[in-house]
Formats: C-alpha cells, sequence, structure tokens
C-alpha cells in the first residue's frame, strides 16, 4: 500500500486529497473542524513515518481572497509594514511579505495562528528586501503564475522519491564522475551514481576558457539527461551554475535543489550572461525562457534542513562561507551506507560578510573539496593587514587626483568591499570619495537584503536595527552609459564593478577608460582565471585590444596595477589544512577538485601525509567508486 494511502486510511475519511511536494506530504481537508484542531493526530503520523507532513484546507472552504487579504491586513499589526500579499490558490498558500517579518509570525507564531483559524489559508511569511529586487520578484511571479504546474511536479517528485524500493545495502555502489572542474578552476561539474540514483552535482562554464574548454563533459556514455533525477548547485557563480538553464532548454525536467538566495542569484546571473553574450555579437546557449523553467523546477532548503531527492539520496545543506547560499552538500547514500560531503567552494574563516564554514557533521566517509588556494605559497595574510593595504592604496590614488577601479565578482566579493570601504570611512581611515557600484553588484545586493538570515552574525544584526550596510548614502549607484560617462569624466572615486575577471561587463569599460592614465589604479582582490583578460593585466601587458565606438582600437595599459591578497572567499592553503584538522567525523577519503593542477596534487600531497587518509586528484572524465 502506498504511503498516501496508508495515511488517508489512518484518519478516516477527514483527508480529501494527500499529495507530494517534492519529500514533504501535504494532505488537504475539506472539515474546517478537522483543520483547526486535528486533536495530534497528525503528529502522531509523523512520530511513526518520520516523514514531514503538513494539513492545509481545501480550496473549498478557503475565505475569498479579497476577504482573506482585508482579514490578513487586520490582524497584522500595522508596524509589522506589509509590502505584499500573494495567493498561491492550487496549494492553499498566502505569502505574506514585510519589513518585519517577526511582527507577522507573532509570540510563539500566535499572529500566523489566528490568520490560519480565520482566512484557513497556510499563511508563509518572507522579508521584503531593504533595496527592490525586480529579480525576487520576477521569481515569485513564475512560481505562483505556474502553480498549478508546480504542484504537479513537487507531486511527481515525490512520487519518485517514495517508491516502493527496499535499502539492500549489499547490492549498493557509489560511482563519481568528472564532466568538468577536476585539475581545473571552472565549469564544475560531477556526475554521482548508485544503482538507482543520477544526481548532477554542480553544472559551470569555465567564462575564461575558449570555446572547446569551456563546457562541462556531456558526450560520454554515463550521463543522460532524460535519466538524470536531480541537480544540486552548491552556489550561484558561474563556473558552478552557469549551464544550469541549458539543461532544461535540452529536455530536463527534474528538480534542481539549492538555497533561496542561490536560486535568486543564479536567475540573475544567467540573464546577465545572456547580455554578456549579446554585447560580445555572440548567441547566448539559452534564454529567458529556460532560465524560467529553471525557477519552476528549483526545489530550495535552507541550511541543516534534510529532504530526500532519490530513493536512496538524503541531502543536507550547510553553510560554506563563501558567497551568500554558499552551501556544503552533504549527500547520505543508501540510507547511510555511505556519506559524501561535496565542499563546493568554502570559506573556513569569517569575513565582515559571512560566518565560516561548518566542519562538524552526522557521519562523512568521503570528502570532495576545492584546492583553489591549495599550494605551499598560498598563504593569505592576516584579513585586517590586507583591508589596510586596499585603504592605503585607495588614499594615494585620490590624492594624486586619480581614480580607484576594482573589478569584482558580483556576488559576495563585491559585497565585502562594500563592507570594508564603509567601515574604513565610517572610522575616519579613508578620504571621502564617491564610491560607484555598477554591473549587477546592486541587484545582488538587493538579494543579501531579502535574506539576511544566511548572512554572518554581524552584518544580520545591522540589518534587523535598520543599519544597513547596502543602503548607505555612501554608495551611488551606476545605471546607464550617460551615468557611466560622468563618473569616467569627474573627480577622483572608487568604482566597484563585474566581472572580476574583465571578461565583459562594465568593468572593461572602465579599464578602457582608466587604463591611459599612470593617475588611476587597478587594484585585483579576487582570483583572475588563466586566460583571462584580468590575468593579463595582473601579469602586466602594456596595451590590448578593446572595441572603442564600435571600432578594434589599441588600449594602452599605464594605470598602476596592483593585487591585494588576503580577500578571497575561498579558503586559503592553512585554512584548508585546518578544516580537515578539525573536521569531525574525520574522513576515510579526501577527492581533491577545483583547482590547478599543481595546486590540487600539492593540497593532496599534504592532507595524506598530516591524516593518513587516501587522497585521489581525479582528472577530467575519471570514475571513482567510493563503495
Amino acid at each position: 500500500m502506498s504511503i498516501l494511502k496508508q495515511i488517508k486510511e489512518k484518519l478516516h475519511g477527514k483527508v480529501k486529497e494527500a499529495c507530494f511536494e517534492g519529500a514533504n506530504i501535504v494532505l488537504y481537508t475539506d472539515n474546517e473542524q478537522f483543520f483547526k484542531e486535528d486533536g495530534g493526530k497528525i503528529r502522531e503520523i509523523v512520530n511513526e513515518i518520520k516523514k514531514r507532513i503538513e494539513l492545509r484546507a481545501d480550496q473549498k472552504i478557503l475565505e475569498e481572497k479579497e476577504r482573506a487579504e482585508a482579514s490578513i491586513k487586520r490582524i497584522v499589526p500595522e508596524e509589522a509594514e506589509i509590502t505584499n500579499i500573494i495567493f498561491d490558490f492550487h496549494r492553499s498558500i498566502v505569502v505574506i511579505e514585510a519589513k518585519k517579518p517577526g511582527m507577522v509570525i507573532g509570540k510563539q507564531g500566535s499572529i500566523l495562528e489566528e490568520i490560519k483559524n480565520t482566512t484557513l489559508w497556510t499563511p508563509q511569511v518572507q522579508r521584503s528586501p531593504a533595496i527592490k529586487s525586480q529579480i525576487t520578484e520576477n521569481i515569485r511571479e513564475v512560481l505562483y503564475a505556474n502553480n498549478n504546474y508546480r504542484r504537479k511536479f513537487l507531486n511527481s517528485i515525490g512520487k519518485k522519491i517514495y517508491t516502493d524500493w527496499n535499502p539492500d545495502k549489499a547490492d549498493l555502489w557509489v560511482r563519481l564522475t568528472f564532466l568538468g572542474g577536476a585539475r581545473q578552476v571552472g565549469r564544475t561539474c560531477i556526475l554521482l551514481q548508485t544503482p538507482n540514483s543520477k544526481v548532477l552535482l554542480d553544472c559551470g562554464v569555465d567564462v575564461a576558457a575558449n570555446d572547446a574548454n569551456k563546457f562541462p563533459i556531456f558526450d560520454v556514455p554515463e550521463f543522460d539527461i532524460q535519466q538524470l533525477d536531480a541537480v544540486i548547485i552548491s552556489h550561484a557563480h558561474l563556473d558552478h551554475v552557469g549551464l544550469l538553464p541549458y539543461l532544461y532548454k535540452m529536455g530536463y525536467k527534474g528538480p534542481v535543489y539549492m538555497t533561496y538566495p542561490s536560486r535568486d542569484i543564479a536567475a540573475l546571473m544567467s540573464l546577465d550572461f545572456i547580455g554578456v553574450a549579446y554585447k560580445q555579437a555572440a548567441k547566448p546557449l539559452f534564454d529567458s525562457k529556460d532560465i524560467k523553467e529553471m525557477v519552476k523546477h528549483s526545489i530550495c532548503l535552507n541550511y541543516n534542513e534534510v529532504t530526500d531527492v532519490t530513493p536512496d539520496v538524503r541531502l543536507t545543506l550547510y553553510n560554506a562561507g563563501h558567497a551568500l547560499g554558499s552551501a556544503m552538500v552533504h549527500l547520505n547514500i543508501g540510507n547511510g551506507a555511505h556519506n559524501l560531503l561535496y565542499t563546493g567552494d568554502f570559506k573556513y574563516g569569517k569575513s565582515r560578510l559571512l560566518d565560516p564554514a561548518v566542519s562538524t557533521f552526522p557521519r562523512v566517509e568521503s570528502v570532495i573539496t576545492e584546492s583553489t588556494y591549495g599550494s605551499k605559497r598560498d598563504i593569505l595574510p592576516p584579513r585586517a593587514q590586507s583591508e589596510d593595504e586596499l585603504i592605503a592604496l585607495v588614499n594615494k590614488t585620490v590624492e594624486r587626483g586619480g581614480k580607484v577601479l576594482i573589478p569584482e565578482l558580483g556576488l559576495g566579493r563585491a559585497q565585502e568591499s562594500m563592507l570594508i570601504l564603509e567601515a574604513a570611512m565610517k572610522a575616519g581611515k579613508m578620504k571621502k570619495v564617491p564610491i560607484y557600484i555598477d554591473g549587477m553588484i546592486w541587484d545582488i545586493n538587493a538579494i543579501h537584503t531579502a535574506y539576511p538570515d544566511f548572512l554572518g552574525s554581524n552584518v544580520r544584526s545591522q540589518i534587523f536595527q535598520d543599519q544597513n550596510p547596502f543602503v548607505s548614502d555612501i554608495f551611488s549607484r551606476v545605471g546607464s552609459p550617460q551615468e557611466r560617462k560622468k563618473v569616467v569624466e569627474g573627480d577622483p572615486c572608487v568604482v566597484l564593478a563585474t566581472s572580476g575577471m574583465l571578461v565583459g561587463g562594465a568593468s572593461v569599460e572602465y579599464l578602457k577608460e582608466f587604463a591611459v592614465s599612470e593617475k588611476n589604479t587597478i587594484i585585483f582582490v579576487c582570483y583572475q582565471g588563466v586566460g583571462s583578460l584580468g590575468k593579463q593585466v595582473q601579469d602586466g601587458i602594456k596595451e590590448t585590444r578593446m572595441m572603442v565606438d564600435g571600432k578594434e582600437e589599441i588600449v594602452k595599459i599605464n594605470l598602476e596595477i596592483q593585487t591585494v591578497e588576503g580577500f578571497t572567499a575561498h579558503a586559503g592553503r592553512n585554512e584548508l589544512i585546518s578544516f580537515f584538522n578539525n573536521m569531525r567525523p574525520k574522513p576515510k577519503r579526501v577527492i581533491i577538485n577545483h583547482g590547478e593542477v599543481s595546486k590540487s596534487l600539492d593540497l593532496a600531497s599534504a592532507i595524506y601525509k598530516l591524516n593518513r587518509i587516501e587522497t585521489n586528484v581525479p582528472r577530467m572524465l575519471d570514475t571513482l567508486r567510493l563503495r
């Protein structure tokens, strides 16, 4: 008998419909009394089957939308500042957006309970972004506009997960195939296979590579898009998520699991990826329709939330400390027969923006770790020293009447720089000059303000106390070519602009204008991929070809070139070693990827010597058997 039928029988006709929402079970009742007070029956069943169950009212008994909206506005105190109320009719959910979500929840959920009992809608609360975010609004529109499709989709996922499979550990095998990101930084993509499941870990592009090496290698017997059960995204940088919409273009119809901020940022990054392609007169790989498909098929999780993704794979995401919403992916395979941790990119040290990565897990036998800064030479200076160096370079440039360009990764790095500059200016350490924000940084800032729970404790408390650093008046947004022209022609200033490796975007436009003057400075604060323009400038090229007014011209590079180490959102060599020293429990095997060859091999050797555990450094298309 199916699990849904079992539950319905136990509730003796009080439930009209039972269905899945991914791995969760949702019951719909048209019995108002049972909905308001189920007498603890649901809790009894939850304790018995150990699955998450939610009881909702059937559409027939819901209060009509206009009246429900009026009831919500009457029940919720005005000080909560409700900004939006969205009804998801097919799932009997009402989403309430407010500037002060705690006041919508009430003491021990009292206000939510009153909304539920009065309107019979199931309320969910979300924080309104301090900066208006068009992308977040569009995503919510896509999710609720397609809610009937989404309800069917989530139900189909649950059916797949709950197929009667009896885990016989003797038959379980686990294999990993590296389709991208092995012995390189970029195009991360790993295929996990068991007898029952095919799961993709990340699906990125290498933005700095030529076409042949830009994308993961899917043309292999192991990969069949029709048989793919799930995709799990660690975070929303393009080298981990850039090719995800393309999977949907190619016919993938399954779920993608990630955190809420990663979903919003992945959509924004993908739209920007299309825009950059058009600017370079290239045909984009996918279009906005494919990004919508990605959003429609997303299943978002909070940190430490456990969910089944296939009959034999259970997923938990943990804070990775790398970027907003970045996650370490913990997979419990075959009911605990094998536990795999995929770190994604992580930072095992506190930054201004985020708390350090988690290093304690329930069980772990194998770990896949990044090695971006894995060599003996990758010892990062103390943060305070790096911050002082950055501020000194800015002050020196401004004093001689120059402008500073800091090419930024829009996600994570740029927000960290903003917090550093804001703190320095407040403390009087930095000269008061305009700080301009260009590229997609502003939109990503908006997403940061929508999800403060994913930020580090200091920034989070600032946001909760209405001292949001992202809306500080020391920052000015540049949103048009005319505004950019004013910055170029204006007084000394600091410009933060994407992309971080100077591969398209606003940062290239500023380089073109700033490059000729020795008064100006470019400061690199993030990783520069091999082959990128950023890497070439960092290495000291004296001129480069660029498009100027529609014609290709040679631009002289006369400005001062500086690199400030220590700001990376990746773990440095010492952090990587101390992560494995402190990790609990100790893994039996460590697999190293996401690093240049020498760095990956160097880190593998160090981890083996220090911990006496097996280490592997797979090549592209290598398959490893974990069990």
